[in-house]
């Protein structure tokens, strides 16, 4: 098994998911290679050190990303910083040839996210993906076979969700989520569209219109000071597309929400139709729900425990549960699996092509929730 030497730009919560995905390589079985992250960097020197405290392999640390992307020993990166910054520092990795695993959502707007597609062409052997770690679940993979397989028949709905709870209550400091000169106009959708695009996208499920309701519930928050601020960005959107024409046509409804009552980041996909359905949330990260109908027969959900049953092989007896921690790592192995060679298990991880039209749902669901009209959806050609 070779290691193939990672930087990290960006050093904060999710850049640290990563440091513990890699250092946890063993729980993983039959892996082509495996990664080492040498180098990071981040503006702010104090979060670099628990890098260099808990990882041996670091032997860079700078604040400046362009003598990151100049070091030989980093073959790839992981870059996990603010939407503003996609554009220029997601270039400068793609112009170092370096591969990159970036964060959602791929530029700010669709303006920027086009700019750093036009990178893109004519790279041939360099690997660029975009981090959605939700699918990777057993649920999930099992909803996204059930599907490819021909078993919903006429599809009736799909439905993905994204559910995040903590910011319902109205005396959360703000953060740069609520600033649209820093997280972008798109606001909820931005952080979380991919997680609710990324398997209609995959499965061929494009809405050629949309039909967005935005909501903005808290209008201000306090700043590290205490003063109360705007809050400048949706709170929640439930964007409903259809898929497809004439009678085959049928309703896509994406949610995003950043207040929803009750949840704590629950993400969940259903798939209904007139021969067979589905659906995983993971509030229920063991079990996934299904229904094969016959004409006349009864409707009858099955629900199967699948326990722990991971897309790579992991040591985890299949007894055991499926976390977030989990889902991460078999993120990471997807990509790590493609750097090497492989097909990622049939499963790679989001593409940019996949990013650049969730782009284009994203901005055709901003004019239709500020207009309250139906907007049709401009994919890139």
């Amino acid at each position: 098994m070779r290691n193939i030497g990672f930087g990290i730009i960006g050093c904060g919560l999710m850049g640290r998911e990563f440091a513990s995905a890699s250092a946890r390589w063993m729980h993983l079985q039959d892996m082509r290679a495996r990664p080492e992250i040498v180098a990071v960097c981040d503006t702010n020197p104090a979060l670099m050190d628990w890098y260099s405290d808990h990882l041996p392999s670091v032997r860079q640390k700078t604040t400046d990303h362009t003598t990151l992307l100049a070091n030989d020993e980093v073959e790839a990166v992981y870059c996990a910083v603010p939407h503003m910054l996609h554009a220029g520092i997601y270039s400068d990795i793609i112009a170092s040839g370096k591969h990159l695993l970036g964060e959602k959502p791929f530029g700010m707007d669709r303006g920027q996210n086009a700019a750093i597609m036009a990178l893109l062409h004519g790279r041939e052997g360099q690997l660029v993906r975009c981090s959605s770690e939700m699918p990777f679940y057993p649920g999930a993979q099992k909803v996204i076979d059930f599907a490819r397989s021909g078993a919903l028949g006429e599809i009736i709905e799909v439905e993905c969700a994204f559910l995040h709870s903590s910011d319902i209550n109205p005396d959360k400091p703000i953060n740069w989520k609520r600033m649209v000169d820093v997280n972008g106009a798109y606001g909820c959708m931005g952080d979380l569209g991919m997680h609710v695009c990324h398997v209609p996208l995959r499965l061929g499920w494009k809405p050629h219109s949309v039909h967005a309701s935005l909501v903005k519930r808290v209008a201000t928050r306090p700043d590290a000071s205490g003063a109360r601020v705007p809050c400048e960005t949706w709170d929640n959107a439930t964007i409903t597309g259809t898929v497809g024409t004439g009678a085959a046509a049928f309703p896509l409804v994406l949610k995003t929400w950043r207040i929803a009552p009750g949840e704590s980041n629950t993400w969940s996909i259903r798939v209904l139709g007139m021969e067979g359905s589905a659906e995983f949330t993971t509030k229920s990260p063991r079990q996934w729900r299904f229904m094969r109908y016959a004409r006349g027969g009864a409707q009858c959900w099955q629900v199967e425990d699948l326990g722990y049953q991971s897309l790579f092989p992991a040591i985890t007896g299949g007894i055991f549960e499926f976390g977030f921690t989990d889902a991460i790592q078999q993120m990471w192995a997807a990509f790590v699996d493609e750097l090497a060679g492989g097909d990622a298990r049939g499963f790679h991880c989001a593409t940019p092509d996949e990013a650049a039209e969730h782009h284009a749902i994203l901005t055709a669901a901003l004019e239709s929730g500020r207009e309250n009209r139906v907007v049709d959806v401009e994919y890139a050609r």
